[in-house]
C-alpha cells in the first residue's frame, strides 16, 4: 500500500512540475553582479597551466535571464579558457544563451596557460576581458596574468617513453645531471639571477662537479623534485643581504606553485641532498621554504658553512644532518614536521647565534633533536663529538623544545652556552638539570617568551621587551646579525639583533 501511496505523490509533484512558468526567461538586462571586477591570476610560468580561479555572477533580479552570450573578448585566441556552470562551450571560449535563474547565481572557473611572449612585453603582463552580452548590455570582468619567463631543468624522455634516471642511496629517481655545456641552457651549473630556474625532477650534481648560486638567483622545484649533490662534487650558494621584503640578493629555493594558496604549504618538493662524500660546500643567504626535507646532510669527512640562513616549513626537517659536520651561524627554522633542526648519527656541530623554533601543530615535533644513533645503522652508534650551542634560542610551541637521544655505546658530547630555551622545568631526567649541570648548560634562559615579532609569518624579530634582549655572551658574538645589522655588547641571542618593530 505504502508503494501506491509514493506513486502518487510522485505523480502529484511531476503534475504540478509540468505546469511551472518560471523556466522562461527574459533576455539580460546588463544589471548582472560579480563577485569581484577583477579576476588576477597568480604568477605562472611560461607554458605552465595556472590553478582554477572563481567568479561569481549574480542575478538580483525576480526574473529567469538568458544572457545572449558570455565570452572571451579575444575570443577563440584567447589563453585562458572557461566553465560556466559545468560548461565547456566553444572550446572553453564561448558560451551562448546562458540561463540564470531569478536571485539566484552561476560559477564561472577560469585557468590559463601563455607563453611569455603573449605578454605585454613591457610588465609581462597577460590580459583578456570576460564579456557578458553585447551592445548597450555589455558587462565586462578583466582578467589579469603575470607570466614569468624560465630556464626549465628536466630530466630527457627515453625512446621507451620513460624518463631519465640518477641514483640516490641505491635507488633510482626521475633526475639528470647538470651539464656545463647545454646546448640550450649553456652551463648549468651556475645559476644566476638573469631568470629563475624550474626543476622537474633531482637535479644532480656529478663528481668533481660544483654547482653555484649566484645571488639573487631564484629556484622553483617541481612536486618530488629536489637537488642531488653527488660524492665529490660540491654546492657553493651565494647569496647576500637583501634590503626589501622581495630578497632581491637571497637564493631562494621553494615550490613551483607561486599561487598565494601555495604560499605556506610543507612538502611541496623533496630536498637538498648533500651525500656522503660530497665536499667543500658554503651556503650562504639561501632562503628555503616549503619542503620535505630542507638540507638533507649526510657528508661525514667535510665541514659544511651553514650561515645567514632561513628555512620554513618543511614537511619533515627544515636541517637533517647525519653524521655531519656543520658549522652555523645566524640560521632561522620554523615550522618543521618532526624537528626544525635534527642531528643524528653523531657528527661534530656548532651553532651559533641560531633561532631554532618550532609551531608545527603537533604535539611530537620540537625545535632541536641531538642522537649519536640510527635504527639500521652499522654500527647503530656513532660518536656525537661535539654539539655546541652559543647565544641561541631554541623555542616553540610545545612543552619540550629539545630532544637529546643517548646512546652509550658512543660518545654523546653537547654544550648550550648562553641560550634561551624551552623545556619543562619539572623533568627530573639527569640529562635536561639546565640550572645545575654545568658540564652541559651554561647562563639557560629557561621557558621565558622571546616575544618574536610574527611567529605565522616567519618574522623572528625582537625588541627590547625580550627576555633574549642582550643576554648573549660577547665571547661568541657574530659580529652582523642574519640581515646584516651590527650586534651590539652584549649581544641578543637568536639570529636577529633587536629593533623597534615596523608600525
Amino acid at each position: 500500500m505504502r508503494h501506491y501511496f509514493a506513486l502518487f505523490i510522485l505523480t502529484i509533484i511531476l503534475a504540478f512540475s509540468s505546469c511551472r512558468t518560471d523556466f522562461d526567461t527574459v533576455v539580460s538586462s546588463g544589471d548582472l553582479k560579480f563577485s569581484k571586477d577583477t579576476v588576477y591570476l597568480d604568477t605562472v610560468f611560461k607554458n605552465i597551466g595556472s590553478s582554477t580561479y572563481q567568479l561569481m555572477v549574480y542575478n538580483k533580479s525576480k526574473n529567469d535571464i538568458s544572457i545572449p552570450v558570455v565570452q572571451l573578448k579575444k575570443g577563440l585566441n584567447s589563453k585562458y579558457r572557461m566553465t560556466v556552470d559545468g560548461m565547456s562551450g566553444n572550446q572553453g571560449k564561448i558560451f551562448n544563451n546562458v540561463t540564470l535563474l531569478a536571485k539566484d547565481s552561476l560559477y564561472i572557473f577560469i585557468e590559463t596557460t601563455a607563453d611569455i611572449t603573449d605578454a605585454d612585453p613591457t610588465d609581462f603582463l597577460y590580459t583578456d576581458e570576460i564579456e557578458f552580452d553585447s551592445g548597450a548590455n555589455l558587462q565586462e570582468v578583466a582578467l589579469v596574468t603575470l607570466i614569468q619567463d624560465a630556464v626549465f631543468l628536466y630530466p630527457k624522455q627515453n625512446s621507451d617513453g620513460s624518463k631519465e634516471k640518477i641514483k640516490i642511496d641505491g635507488k633510482d629517481v626521475d633526475g639528470f645531471y647538470l651539464d656545463e655545456n647545454d646546448a640550450v641552457n649553456g652551463n648549468e651549473l651556475v645559476f644566476t639571477k638573469n631568470k629563475p630556474y624550474v626543476i622537474y625532477g633531482y637535479a644532480g650534481v656529478l663528481a668533481n662537479k660544483t654547482v653555484s648560486f649566484e645571488a639573487g638567483s631564484k629556484v622553483y622545484f617541481h612536486s618530488n623534485s629536489g637537488l642531488y649533490v653527488a660524492p665529490n662534487a660540491s654546492l657553493q650558494i651565494n647569496g647576500a643581504v637583501s634590503t626589501t621584503e622581495k630578497l632581491e640578493n637571497e637564493v631562494v629555493f621553494e615550490g613551483d606553485r607561486l599561487e598565494s594558496l601555495y604560499e605556506d604549504i610543507p612538502g611541496q618538493w623533496s630536498s637538498v641532498i648533500l651525500a656522503n662524500g660530497s665536499t667543500n660546500h658554503t651556503v650562504n643567504h639561501l632562503t628555503l621554504k616549503n619542503a620535505t626535507i630542507g638540507l638533507d646532510i649526510k657528508s661525514p669527512n667535510n665541514t659544511i658553512q651553514i650561515k645567514n640562513t632561513q628555512l620554513y616549513n618543511c614537511a619533515q626537517y627544515g636541517i637533517l644532518a647525519q653524521n655531519a659536520q656543520i658549522i652555523g651561524e645566524n640560521i632561522v627554522i620554523n615550522y618543521a614536521g618532526l624537528a626544525s633542526l635534527s642531528c643524528v648519527y653523531g657528527g661534530n656541530y656548532s651553532f651559533t647565534h641560531c633561532t631554532f623554533n618550532n609551531n608545527w601543530q603537533s604535539n611530537s615535533p620540537v625545535a632541536v633533536n641531538l642522537s649519536n644513533s640510527l635504527a639500521g645503522a652499522t654500527p647503530e652508534a656513532n660518536n656525537l663529538t661535539q654539539a655546541t650551542f652559543n647565544n641561541c634560542i631554541i623555542y616553540g610551541s610545545n612543552t619540550n623544545e629539545l630532544n637529546l637521544s643517548k646512546n652509550t655505546n658512543a660518545q654523546f658530547v653537547y654544550q648550550l652556552n648562553n641560550c634561551l630555551l624551552k623545556f619543562s622545568s619539572s623533568s627530573t631526567n639527569p640529562d635536561y638539570q639546565f640550572k645545575t649541570d654545568a658540564v652541559h648548560y651554561n647562563q639557560i634562559i629557561l621557558n621565558e617568551n622571546p616575544k618574536f615579532y610574527n611567529v605565522s609569518e616567519n618574522k623572528f624579530n625582537i625588541d627590547k621587551t625580550s627576555a633574549a634582549f642582550a643576554k648573549g655572551n660577547q665571547t661568541y658574538i657574530i659580529p652582523l646579525d642574519i640581515i646584516g645589522k651590527t650586534r651590539t655588547s652584549p649581544p641578543d641571542l637568536g639570529a636577529y639583533q633587536s629593533a623597534d618593530f615596523p608600525k
